[in-house]
């Protein structure tokens, strides 16, 4: 059985994760706050991962990190603070976590990471200056240790449009903005987690053995299509 470090499996996608995990996997999660799951294989570290050490863990097959942040303001509201934390939350926890857990990484069962962009790293879109900023350094971070990492670890990022979470839950708040974000997309829905966790769990697997610096999107049609 393989052992999956999940950061941020507490809510949202990180908590579909963690659930679609436990069917066949380990899972270690760290997060501020515990998961309602409790499972014989899930073991819980809390930790916030912008100002706390990680945890000592001896051995693990994957890693997913999963925090991240939804700032939408016009840049004339941003803060140069905003962008910071954006960046810090998005980008340096992921190589503060990558960089404390690669040694066990490279000696797990064909050991993979996966990270979490955003479809406003590709496609344009207002009051997404900062939080596009912050993913577009999350794709970087993907392609080069990719490549830096292989042949022994993977390394994928998922690109998700809006997906029904709290982090989310400004942007879905009445049925009109339901509505117009339903239509905004030519596949006309938007995500729910347990889709973005099938991903997760496809590219942390083996089945995925032959991708790796890929960025995924998972946009149902916002990016790809101009209907």
């Amino acid at each position: 059985m393989k052992t999956i470090i999940v950061i941020g499996g507490s809510k949202g996608i990180g908590n579909a994760i963690v659930k679609k995990l436990l069917n066949h996997s380990k899972v270690i999660n760290i997060s501020r706050t515990s998961p309602e799951d409790n499972h014989a294989n899930l073991t819980h570290y809390s930790c916030d991962v912008t100002k706390d050490d990680f945890p000592t863990i001896e051995s693990a097959d994957g890693l997913i990190y999963c925090p991240g942040s939804i700032n939408l303001k016009p840049i004339s509201r941003l803060s140069i603070n905003d962008f910071k934390e954006d960046f810090e939350i998005n980008v340096l926890g992921a190589v503060k976590a990558i960089q404390n857990y690669l040694p066990i990484l490279k000696n797990g069962n064909n050991p993979a990471v996966v990270l979490f962009s955003t479809v406003a790293a590709k496609l344009g879109m207002p009051y997404h200056a900062s939080i596009a900023t912050s993913k577009a350094g999350v794709e970087g971070l993907v392609k080069s240790l990719g490549a830096e990492l292989a042949p022994t670890i993977r390394v994928n990022a998922i690109a998700p449009t809006v997906t029904n979470t709290q982090l989310a839950s400004k942007l879905l708040r009445n049925d009109k903005m339901i509505e117009n974000i339903t239509e905004r997309h030519p596949l006309k829905k938007f995500l729910n987690p347990e889709e973005v966790a099938d991903m997760a769990e496809f590219l942390i697997s083996e089945k995925s053995a032959s991708q790796s610096g890929q960025i995924f999107e998972m946009d149902c049609g916002i990016v790809s299509f101009k209907i």
